[in-house]
């Protein structure tokens, strides 16, 4: 693509655009590393000061806005990717998509939204493939870790001449809190549930990312109440990314021609412990997870808003980088093996590693020779080998099969 930047950064002055700018210009720019990218947003006051606080003059400043079709073409027809991290996507992200694929810019976001990106894949998928561009959501904790996980077990299972049958994701350990912009963006998906029967049903079906016509299997939904779990023979409770994340991998299954095979079933949950003590921790994870999903405008959601962080706030730098998730992932073969295999993050998930993850795939688009495959994607199916290269060099992921 003959483009003036290899990427912009849309939101910078976010909380988490800030870690990306801060993210390239350091680990990029500075190094003298080849990438020619910008900053983009609607404020250029707050742009200026992202600019002088995170990077330096030699970066520029592109003014748009989201509501504003003409500027949002300007803008993407300048850079060869957009990389934003602009929420609630269901708010501020469709135009955007719809110019990135008229004027052939790949794309990549930190949406968890399912029912936006339901909405993306049945309107702009086949627009996409034509124009041979990757629009590709959840580059963030929410999914690269889950999607590329599986996708490095089906390749290392595959060096042993083994398939898989099913995994059973775990979270064995976190540290980190939820984003002011990932509640935002969870709090609009639940706005929208309780608003319209058709995105429950969209947010309640475990395929409802699945191409049309395989959108069933034999995967339940996931997991809502605390339960005694045979696979990891602990107690778990439910994991408040599972709902995005599994979604994410099925679809990969089913536009990958189901590399994982189609009767592969998946799942996702938190581990709590054994015994008593177990079963108790796993009642006390839950209960963000209520006050989460609490009906809009009720006292549970007035208290969850006061507490949580708004949108653009964060943690400290200090606690970012004492942040970490383990994942562990159970694995089942066709003939009945069962293998483990750990993916582990070096900062906190929802900013200091989801920053990194979201920066490597922007560059990764843009810079990264990848398989001809467009449409609107899944990070492992736009991205494949690349990525996973990337997330170990560079993004602090390690992926291990034990």
């Amino acid at each position: 693509m003959d483009k003036k930047y290899d990427i912009v950064v849309w939101g910078a002055s976010g909380f988490t655009g800030r870690l990306v700018c801060d993210y390239l210009f350091k680990n990029y720019t500075l190094k003298g590393r080849d990438l020619k990218w910008a900053i983009a947003g609607r404020n250029f006051v707050k742009l200026e000061g992202i600019r002088k606080k995170f990077a330096n003059d030699t970066i520029p400043i592109i003014i748009a806005n989201s509501n504003d079709i003409d500027s949002l073409n300007e803008l993407t027809k300048s850079t060869k990717v957009v990389c934003t991290t602009v929420g609630p996507y269901a708010k501020y992200g469709s135009k955007l998509v719809q110019a990135c694929i008229e004027n052939k810019s790949h794309y990549c976001d930190l949406a968890g939204e399912v029912q936006w990106i339901h909405k993306m894949i049945q309107e702009n998928h086949e627009s996409a493939k034509t124009n041979k561009v990757k629009i590709v959501n959840c580059c963030g904790f929410d999914s690269i870790p889950s999607d590329m996980g599986v996708y490095f077990i089906y390749k290392e299972l595959k060096k042993i001449k083994q398939s898989i049958k099913s995994i059973d994701m775990r979270v064995a350990g976190v540290k980190g809190g939820i984003s002011g912009g990932t509640y935002a963006s969870l709090n609009n998906v639940i706005k929208e549930s309780y608003e319209d029967k058709e995105i429950y049903k969209i947010l309640s079906n475990p395929y409802s990312l699945n191409p049309n016509g395989y959108q069933q299997g034999n995967d339940r939904k996931d997991l809502r109440k605390v339960i005694y779990d045979k696979v990891s023979k602990k107690w778990i409770s439910p994991f408040i990314m599972a709902s995005i994340n599994t979604k994410i991998v099925r679809r990969s299954n089913a536009i990958s021609g189901f590399l994982y095979g189609e009767e592969f079933r998946y799942s996702e949950a938190t581990t709590s412990g054994k015994g008593i003590k177990g079963k108790v921790r796993g009642y006390l994870n839950s209960l963000p997870l209520i006050f989460v999903a609490a009906k809009p405008k009720s006292i549970l959601k007035k208290i969850a808003n006061k507490i949580l962080p708004k949108p653009g706030h964060g943690p400290s730098k200090k606690d970012r980088e004492s942040g970490y998730y383990n994942l562990k992932f159970y694995i089942k073969t066709n003939d009945n093996k069962e293998i483990i295999a750990r993916v582990i993050g070096d900062m906190d998930p929802g900013y200091g590693s989801t920053s990194k993850m979201l920066a490597e795939s922007a560059i990764c688009l843009a810079k990264d020779d990848l398989k001809e495959s467009y449409g609107v994607l899944t990070p492992s199916t736009s991205m494949g080998e690349s990525l996973l290269k990337r997330l170990k060099e560079n993004a602090g992921l390690s992926f291990k099969l034990e």
